[in-house]
């Protein structure tokens, strides 16, 4: 059975995928590929895909994978009704309560302007005590 699958290129940190028709029972790295359909970026989201090859393939059988099928779908080729897309996830944020973002903020202590002023005075005043007196001594 053919599958259409995409197959990992380009360097570490930074995948490249080719989109290619390949025998089932082979891995997607062994190169042996029946067509080399396209390209896809997921840096820069950029695709080429040869569309009339993929409805080809997949009007003669071709299984297309869960991704390859979003794909498809995003650059407009249309599927066969056997091909079942994968229903979208329902997306849930794990323990809103710890972000950052959701938390309330802090709140802020105004102190009025009078006791300000007496901390400042009675700090100035606590160093002015503490620091030694000097005198010059004449000899």
């Amino acid at each position: 059975m053919l599958v259409i699958r995409m197959q990992r290129t380009g360097r570490k940190g930074h995948a490249m995928f080719r989109v290619v028709v390949q025998d089932s029972r082979r891995t997607p790295s062994s190169g042996k590929v029946v067509a080399a359909l396209g390209s896809y970026d997921p840096h820069t989201k950029a695709t080429t895909l040869d569309k009339e090859k993929a409805a080809l393939f997949m009007g003669n059988g071709a299984q297309p994978s869960a991704r390859v099928i979003r794909l498809l779908q995003s650059e407009g080729v249309k599927l066969p009704e056997w091909v079942k897309a994968a229903p979208a996830k329902e997306s849930a944020t794990r323990n809103p309560e710890k972000r950052r973002s959701t938390t309330p903020a802090a709140p802020v202590e105004e102190v009025p302007v009078e006791e300000a002023v007496v901390e400042e005075v009675a700090v100035e005043a606590t160093e002015t005590a503490e620091a030694p007196e000097t005198t010059e001594t004449e000899a």
